[in-house]
């Protein structure tokens, strides 16, 4: 990925990197009705665990990120936020289809330190207008408002085309795109894929997340994600780019290691101000971290 920003002095110590997109779960807390009924995912992961895979990889921070639409798996997030440094920050659910409902989770959730934003699992909800719903509009104004972003998981094909009109109808939100929408495995849809997202991203309040490239029946490789990595590049830029790890969804396709083994050779063609961008600095902005400082 070649660019024409000067290279920088190297910094004397390395940088921090935050992973943006970082998920746990206890299937005594919650049901997560969407695993699988056997096979890697189907077990607990636990901070412990996620903290070991980041220390082995050198990355300091992380963003757990709902893997349920219901109250207990946010709270649970927040709890361990409260009990392990390292976790900079959550997003989590609130009910968005009930706009008064919605604004009373956000006060409660906004007590608390860790809560960054709002996620709604919109692949697993069985409405296709779900983004277009009134209800749901006057939600997301809430968000905006209050300075919260709303990430949007596995858009494509269903929802990628509903997040340029949402940043339209709501230019103060901004919404991130997760796993930049889920690019197609078949070729013959990739071009598809390729200007939906290059429209989202003609809105300045769209961001993206190089993150959950894994596809299933597609070999994990730096050569396999590279045409949808080189089109986020292109369509937003390093400053509009975050990098997330997506664990535990990766075991199946090899695990933390090999998600950020593929995105630091992808990224370490880039120069040291664009790799910070992606490493920490779009991150921090869009979730308001403030350096990872709570």
């Amino acid at each position: 990925m070649p660019s024409d920003i000067p290279q920088p002095a190297q910094p004397a110590q390395p940088q921090p990197v935050l992973d943006t997109h970082l998920h746990l779960w206890d299937r005594t807390v919650s049901t997560y009705a969407w695993l699988p009924p056997d096979g890697p995912l189907h077990a607990d992961f636990t901070a412990e665990q996620a903290h070991a895979q980041l220390t082995a990889a050198r990355v300091d921070h992380a963003v757990l990120v709902q893997a349920e639409d219901s109250e207990a798996d946010t709270a649970s997030m927040l709890a361990q936020a409260d009990r392990h440094p390292w976790i900079a920050g959550v997003v989590g659910w609130i009910r968005l289809d009930d706009p008064a409902t919605a604004e009373r989770q956000l006060d409660r959730r906004q007590s608390h330190p860790a809560f960054a934003g709002v996620r709604h699992l919109v692949h697993d909800d069985p409405r296709d207008d779900f983004l277009e719903l009134p209800a749901v509009r006057r939600s997301l104004a809430l968000l905006a408002r209050r300075g919260l972003p709303f990430d949007v998981p596995d858009a494509w094909p269903r929802h990628l085309t509903g997040v340029t009109a949402l940043a339209d109808a709501l230019p103060e939100l901004t919404i991130v795109v997760d796993h930049l929408g889920k690019p197609p495995a078949d070729p013959a849809a990739f071009p598809a894929w390729q200007a939906a997202l290059r429209a989202a991203a003609e809105r300045p309040n769209v961001v993206a997340k190089l993150s959950g490239l894994q596809t299933p029946g597609v070999p994990f490789t730096t050569e396999a994600v590279r045409p949808a990595a080189e089109t986020a590049l292109a369509c937003f830029g390093p400053e509009r780019l975050m990098y997330g790890g997506d664990w535990p969804m990766t075991l199946p396709a090899g695990g933390y290691a090999r998600a950020w083994e593929i995105t630091s050779a992808l990224i370490g063609e880039l120069s040291a101000t664009e790799r910070t961008h992606i490493l920490s600095g779009t991150g921090t902005r869009v979730y308001g971290l403030r350096e990872f400082a709570r």
